[in-house]
């Protein structure tokens, strides 16, 4: 048996009857950088997706977190005096203060 004279007939002879055509071949290949090595391939079209859609989550999170915070800061407007005996336990001069905390 004589050897090839060219190191890659021997591979080539070795590839499924479709990869030998070369349009086949040269679309595969060209399938595979799209896929995987191109700039914007789809791996990193599909992290990016997945990026976005965490930062829109944590964006709702920090939208509601504000809201708590203003209807916070709203009521306390409304009770400083309530939440000075509560949290300082302050009192007036002829009173008594009894701080019942409850488990939720």
């Amino acid at each position: 048996m004589a050897l090839p004279t060219n190191p890659w007939q021997a591979l080539w002879q070795r590839l499924p009857a479709p990869l030998q055509n070369r349009y086949y071949l040269t679309l595969l290949v060209f399938f595979f950088i799209l896929i995987f090595l191109d700039k914007h391939s789809l791996w990193t079209q599909w992290r990016l997706h997945r990026a976005q859609q965490r930062l829109e989550d944590d964006r709702a999170y920090y939208e509601q977190k504000i809201q708590e915070a203003k209807e916070e800061a709203e009521d306390f407007e409304l009770t400083k005096e309530k939440y000075a005996r509560e949290h300082y336990y302050m009192k007036r001069s002829n009173e008594d203060v009894y701080i019942i905390k409850e488990d939720k």
